[in-house]
């Protein structure tokens, strides 16, 4: 197997867009996420990544195989229910940048991916200037019914990297989990570091 960790842009990142989109439904259909996703929909969320200049979007290949992506960007450009907390409590936004999402398929996951997807994402924040990075992570019960009996939660890896759990710091974002017909909005924790 030989792995390959870049970012992607112009005519490559148009072409990965839908390979994207895909992995995005397939990662997040596993707990604690359940999301039951659309392709096109996915493809239409990613196309700011096309269009911002100070986006960052790297890939994971196994040979020609897309097996991964991460994506990141200025706190400003993405969703306004993401900046809107920060905002409230206080922060500019515009020292703010924002992991939006890494997946990654199952087998390839333990081999250092998770943390070439985060030391790229905060190379790109350092190199725009900011000082702070953020992510945020859907908030389960721990006796969810879903919950697979060999979970385990990332919140150790992302310590490591220097990120906590900001008290209160959480919004909500809303998608039809698996099962159900209906959009519900799940609540969302915000992780921060210093850069």
């Amino acid at each position: 197997m030989t792995l390959r960790i870049a970012p992607i842009s112009g005519p490559a990142l148009e072409v990965a867009l839908p390979h994207i989109a895909q992995l995005r439904v397939e990662i997040f259909r596993a707990f604690p996420y359940l999301y039951d996703g659309d392709v096109a929909y996915e493809a239409q969320y990613l196309r700011p990544y096309v269009d911002s200049p100070d986006a960052v979007v790297i890939g994971a290949w196994d040979g020609d195989r897309l097996v991964g992506a991460a994506t990141g960007t200025p706190m400003e450009d993405h969703a306004g229910a993401f900046g809107a907390p920060f905002t409230a409590r206080g922060y500019d936004l515009s020292t703010i940048f924002y992991c939006a999402e890494s997946v990654l398929l199952p087998a390839y996951r333990g081999r250092g991916i998770g943390h070439a997807f985060f030391d790229e994402r905060e190379a790109k924040a350092r190199a725009l200037g900011r000082t702070h990075i953020a992510f945020c992570a859907v908030i389960r019960p721990e006796d969810h019914p879903a919950q697979p009996g060999d979970y385990r939660p990332l919140d150790p890896f992302w310590r490591r990297r220097g990120y906590s759990p900001v008290e209160g710091l959480i919004t909500s974002f809303g998608w039809i989990d698996i099962g159900n017909d209906t959009e519900t909005n799940k609540q969302m924790q915000f992780w921060m570091r210093d850069l």
